[in-house]
């Protein structure tokens, strides 16, 4: 009886779990507009990384609920470039 109980206790709580949000910030492009919506804050957010500088963004943003960051997924500094020698011969 304690394994069935037990079966149907875990069975219920993985059915309510939330469900995991798959990333919000886009590599491709430096700006993000973190949009607000619903009253006091409260209900919907949302992330849209389309922009590519922060005057775009925040001229988007301008009389709406949201602002403007850098996207922590832009890559700034990317790796050096590999170069190889040709070695005369």
């Amino acid at each position: 009886m304690r394994f069935s109980f037990g079966l149907v206790l875990t069975a219920a709580a993985l059915l309510t779990a939330e469900p995991l949000q798959a990333q919000t910030f886009d590599p491709r492009y430096p700006v993000c507009m973190h949009v607000y919506s619903g009253a006091n804050g409260g209900g919907g957010e949302w992330y849209d990384c389309s922009f590519t500088s922060l005057p775009q963004c925040r001229a988007t943003a301008s009389g709406r609920s949201a602002i403007c960051d850098l996207n922590p997924y832009y890559p700034l500094n990317p790796p050096p470039q590999q170069f190889r020698h040709r070695r005369g011969g």
